[in-house]
Parts: C-alpha cells; sequence; structure tokens
C-alpha cells in the first residue's frame, strides 16, 4: 500500500514538473522579411498577445535579416512556426520533407502581384524594354518567383528584356524605389501595395499600377513537422476562431491584412513548386 501511494506521489510531481516545463515553453515564431522588422513586429504584437491566451504559453517573435534564415530555422527546430510566402514554404517542405502548411489568409487562395510605375509613358510590360526593374527578393513568392513565371510564359526573358535587374529586398522597398526614380518599375505583392496606399506612404499621383499577374496560391503560417500535433492543432484552431465580426480579432485581422484565416494544405503549393522549377530556382 505504501508502495503504491509512493508511486502515486511520484507520478503526481512527474506531472506537475512536466506541466510546468510544458508551462515555461515558449512558442517561437519568426516571418520571411518582406516588409521591414518593425513593421513585421508591429504586425505580430496582437497575434502574438492572442496566441498567449489561446495557447496558455508564451509567444516569441523574432525578425530575421533573410528568407534562407527562416527556412534554415525551421528545418533545424529553432522556429517552431512562421510567416512564409508559398515559394519559401516549398523550398522549407523540401528541405524537411514534414513542415506542415496550418492556415492561409482567405486572399491567399488567389494572391496576385502588381506591377508599378513612376514613367507616365509605360503602358504594358512591352514598353519596358530596355529599362530598369525591381524585383523584391530573390526567394519572394509574389515579389520574384511568380511575376517571372508569368513574364516568362508572355515570352519575356527579365535577364534579356530589361537593361537592369534589380532586387530590392522588400515589396516596400520596392515601391518606394520606383517612387525615387532608382527603377523604371517594378514588382510587389499585392496585399502590400493596397497597404501602402491606404496608409498613404506611397504617392499614387507619381506611382501607378499597369499591370496585374494572374493568381496563383501565396503565403501561409507553417510549423516545424516536428512540432507537437496537438500543440500544431491548438494552433490552427486559434487562427480559425479569428472572427471578424468580433472587434479585438477584427483589429488582429485587419494588421495581418486578411478577411479570415482557412485551412490550407501542402497540395495547394505545388504550382508554385512547378513554377519555381521552371524559372530554374529548385533544382
Amino acid at each position: 500500500m505504501l508502495k503504491r501511494s509512493l508511486a502515486a506521489v511520484a507520478g503526481l510531481a512527474l506531472s506537475l514538473s512536466v506541466t510546468a516545463i510544458h508551462a515555461a515553453e515558449t512558442l517561437r515564431v519568426s516571418a520571411i522579411p518582406d516588409e521591414a522588422p518593425t513593421e513585421l513586429i508591429r504586425k505580430f504584437k496582437p497575434l502574438g498577445e492572442y496566441l498567449e491566451k489561446e495557447l496558455g504559453m508564451p509567444v516569441k517573435f523574432t525578425p530575421v535579416s533573410d528568407y534562407a534564415a527562416v527556412v534554415e530555422a525551421l528545418a533545424s527546430d529553432r522556429l517552431d512556426m512562421a510567416w512564409l510566402g508559398g515559394f519559401t514554404f516549398v523550398q522549407t517542405r523540401l528541405k524537411t520533407g514534414n513542415a506542415i502548411p496550418l492556415v492561409q489568409r482567405e486572399q491567399d487562395e488567389q494572391f496576385t502581384s502588381k506591377f508599378i510605375t513612376a514613367d507616365p509613358a509605360v503602358k504594358s510590360l512591352q514598353d519596358l524594354k530596355g529599362k530598369t526593374f525591381a524585383f523584391g527578393s530573390v526567394s519572394s513568392t509574389s515579389g520574384s518567383l511568380m511575376p517571372r513565371y508569368f513574364m516568362l510564359k508572355d515570352g519575356i526573358e527579365p535577364e534579356q528584356f530589361f537593361s537592369r535587374i534589380a532586387y530590392s529586398g522588400a515589396h516596400d522597398a520596392t515601391a518606394a524605389w520606383v517612387e525615387a526614380g532608382k527603377a523604371d518599375a517594378g514588382v510587389l505583392n499585392a496585399s502590400v501595395w493596397d497597404k501602402l496606399v491606404a496608409a498613404g506612404k506611397v504617392n499614387t499621383d507619381k506611382v501607378r499600377v499597369f499591370a496585374t499577374t494572374p493568381t496563383y496560391y501565396d503565403y501561409n503560417w507553417t510549423v516545424r513537422g516536428t512540432l507537437e500535433p496537438a500543440l500544431a492543432e491548438k494552433i490552427k484552431a486559434a487562427f480559425l476562431a479569428l472572427d471578424p465580426a468580433n472587434p479585438e480579432h477584427k483589429a488582429i485581422l485587419d494588421l495581418q491584412a486578411a478577411s479570415r484565416f482557412i485551412a490550407t494544405k501542402p497540395e495547394n503549393y505545388e504550382g508554385i513548386e512547378q513554377a519555381a522549377r521552371a524559372a530554374g530556382l529548385l533544382k
């Protein structure tokens, strides 16, 4: 009887210690740096606070220097979750074999990129022959991969078609470059363009959209494949529970430029992988 009681006490102590360890764990989160780090932190803060409440654990957001750093951190289990573009997700999935895309914004099912210019003579991509052009990051789905893919389909080989190509590193930087005349035209994420316009951070008397890509799947929140399945499900449920009819939730969704979040799956990104292979970005 005494042995059984001691075993029960030991079991309870072990259970409590495991609970304590779990409570002390932190969900480590990052995002591809497609905007300035200060902006990424500002956008994530209310979402992080919401997730802490829903998950009952600390959530820490750490910005990274480049797209490759996010892929490496997820692959080496130094991150638990990250906001990825379609191409970055494909890279992560190929590298890890088990990264799980949990949710995407409703608009990420039919995402587009915007071609912008400050040159009044430019009405179409053909008008840019021999001019300078800015992409975002080399690894950006909406700022590089998909626009390049659609240009190639239209017979435009960027390296031969433009006099010079530059990579700004981020969508807001591309808009700033075009406005400042550092490039005759550029391409960026439709969502960031809309946000810059709404915030008055781009002069639309000077810079305008002259073309839009066809639609494609883009961003998602991905967790590492080795994350505890029950925790992954709790994270997914928390995103899906965000309700635009709830003012507190709407503030979170607005910062994410999301109408709502919906479930996603790896198969949605097969088209991105095909585009990356066609553009020679995957071996």
